[in-house]
């Protein structure tokens, strides 16, 4: 038994590839999902949509308010918050509070309990921390409540529990000039002070819904995926079957990763499924599997960020020995490579790189679309669910169950070619001018990305001189490291951009900044420092390096619309800074910020000590 399998063999392609035909066909389809609104089709969780903000997991206990001070506040208990936490608490900082709206820590994994929910990232790289904890996971892509488990896991190993303020959500956070601290309240009414602010409430975890005409008149029931009605539904997070779908007509809208991910337990479930889409994602193989406990009992000390960095390598265009995780992310490369060195010539240019990745591209796309054909039974059907983009263009999904689902004869591809629903009533949905009656509608619309900062966090954060956030960022993100903020002392962001932009993997970019993040808390407490805070112009020289150096992601203008690219708006030069990556790529910037942190000149950082204003110690 090895640790992971080979995705499934390269099919033989019937005829060459015509790229240009496919240039063509691909522009073709973007066009006609086009829309001036961009994100603004979308719309917040109102009036009878609030419900969907709320927690529906854990019931709130009401407590007395806090009026009190910690060494260091975190906002968000997600894999940010947990990964930090333990850094901190390995650097000897016992005073670490972290703050979440949840009921419990995990993020994103404690909002979503959909059936189905799973990682797209092998766990071996995807779940942080498992040679500290000492978890093994029980799969190639474990399932969501493994997920979550793990993340109560590091809380309880760190003992993160102790100080955390679990259901309770932060209304604003101010630096306070006079005292050297950050003031955060909450809707508990608390009034804390911390010396040290970090913040990774991240973009999945509030959820947004299609601005779809009608959408408050629906008279059955409704949810959003990120706040699952099992006691509607029947089932669990764990699989259990969905009993009470029996004799339901069932619509879902959306057919990105939570859809593909859900749907194949809707169609085991319920009595009919229409699912509503716009534009189809791209499903490769995923092939999951059990990992083998005397295998994973030989692995030696520090195999994790070994993993780490082969898979980081590999995803982004580099060349190892070995491929350890062996998946859809990293057969792209296999393909570039054995490009680039076949031929009598091997040529190592960025043009012959570039030509590669398209050839790589083409042939791994033609090859998805050739899987739908193979497995969807009804070619109406499966010429419906193809995917007309690069991969990376959406977010790409591996699922060995998805395309089947449409051979299940009470499960029907409503798909409005790149439309959209036309409008909601109170019966039903209309789309294609044809109006589909239902008893459930789930909205698997996704969550706020690309909107503005303060209604992603659903917070203002007030710095010095009571500049906010949002307006310091209001020409797009500007910092040191993806990390700090002038005018936003002993402040920390923890996020992949402006820093290693490693969107394949998000963990790897939270573990490396959280060790960041705990060696200058160490520093300045050791050195006795009020403030720590970058300079204007190193952030501008950071930000400027970024920006010349040509690394952002989801600038292509030809890709269909998402969220990757603005909803195919393309990007603002706000837009393009929100996207910024280290130019020599992630694995460079973990090994920059790796020795920068450990050189103790923190180069850039201005370290204050009682009295002093300016300049640095």
């Amino acid at each position: 038994m090895t640790t992971t399998q080979d995705p499934a063999p390269t099919q033989t392609l019937p005829q060459p590839i015509d790229a240009d035909a496919l240039r063509v066909k691909y522009r073709h389809e973007r066009d006609k999902r086009l829309r001036i609104d961009g994100n603004e089709q979308y719309v917040q969780p109102t009036g009878r949509f609030a419900q969907y903000l709320h927690d529906p997991y854990v019931e709130r206990v009401e407590r007395a308010p806090l009026f009190d001070e910690v060494t260091v506040a975190f906002i968000g208990g997600g894999f940010a918050g947990l990964v930090t936490g333990a850094r901190l608490k390995q650097a000897g900082i016992d005073d670490v509070r972290i703050i979440d709206k949840g009921g419990d820590f995990g993020g994103t994994w404690y909002w979503n309990r959909y059936p189905g929910a799973q990682c797209d990232t092998a766990a071996f790289v995807y779940l942080p921390l498992l040679e500290e904890t000492g978890h093994m996971p029980s799969e190639k892509y474990t399932h969501g409540p493994e997920i979550l488990e793990h993340c109560g896991r590091i809380a309880k190993h760190f003992g993160l529990y102790d100080n955390a303020c679990l259901s309770t959500e932060v209304t604003s956070v101010a630096w306070d000039d006079s005292v050297h601290r950050w003031i955060i309240r909450t809707d508990r009414g608390d009034v804390m002070r911390a010396k040290f602010l970090a913040m990774g409430t991240g973009p999945l975890h509030r959820p947004k819904l299609p601005g779809i005409d009608g959408i408050e008149r629906f008279g059955g029931h409704s949810f959003h995926t990120s706040r699952w009605d099992y006691d509607y539904t029947g089932g669990d997070p764990a699989g259990a079957p969905m009993t009470e779908l029996a004799h339901k007509r069932v619509g879902i809208i959306g057919t990105g990763a939570t859809a593909v991910q859900c749907i194949p337990h809707l169609a085991r479930a319920a009595g009919e499924l229409f699912v509503f889409q716009r534009t189809p994602s791209s499903i490769d193989v995923r092939n999951n599997h059990a990992i083998d406990a005397d295998w994973f009992s030989t692995l030696e000390q520090g195999w994790q960020e070994q993993w780490l960095r082969n898979f980081t390598l590999l995803q982004t265009g580099g060349f190892a020995d070995e491929d350890l995780v062996k998946d859809g992310w990293t057969d792209i490369s296999k393909r570039i490579r054995d490009k680039l060195f076949s031929g009598p010539n091997p040529e190592f240019t960025p043009e012959a790189f570039e030509r590669a990745y398209h050839d790589s591209d083409d042939e791994k796309m033609t090859e998805i679309r050739q899987r739908v054909d193979s497995i969807i039974t009804d070619p109406a059907t499966a010429e419906s669910a193809k995917p007309w983009y690069r991969q990376l263009c959406k977010r790409p999904c591996f699922h060995d169950e998805y395309l089947d689902a449409y051979n299940h004869e009470n499960t029907h591809l409503i798909d409005t070619d790149g439309k959209g629903v036309e409008r909601i009533d109170e019966t039903g949905v209309w789309a294609n001018g044809q109006h589909y009656e239902l008893d459930l509608l789930i909205y698997a619309s996704g969550f706020e990305v690309g909107t503005e900062l303060r209604r992603r966090a659903g917070y203002e954060t007030h710095g010095r001189d009571d500049v906010t956030l949002s307006d310091a960022w209001g020409e797009g993100m500007v910092s040191l490291h993806g990390i700090h903020v002038h005018r936003f002392p002993n402040m920390f962001i923890v996020g992949p951009t402006q820093g290693a932009n490693l969107i394949s993997n998000i963990p790897h970019n939270l573990t490396e900044a959280g060790a960041t993040i705990a060696a200058i808390v160490k520093h300045a407490l050791a050195m006795d420092a009020d403030e720590v805070e970058v300079s204007e112009a190193v952030q501008h020289d950071w930000v400027r390096r970024l920006e010349t150096g040509g690394r952002r992601f989801g600038n292509q203008p030809d890709c269909t619309p998402g969220y990757y690219n603005n909803e195919g708006k393309g990007a603002t030069p706000a837009g393009l800074r929100n996207s910024l990556g280290y130019p020599e790529g992630p694995l460079a910037y973990f090994d920059y910020i790796t020795q920068w942190r450990t050189s103790g000149d923190f180069d850039g950082l201005e370290f204050r000590s009682p009295g002093q204003r300016d300049g640095r110690r």
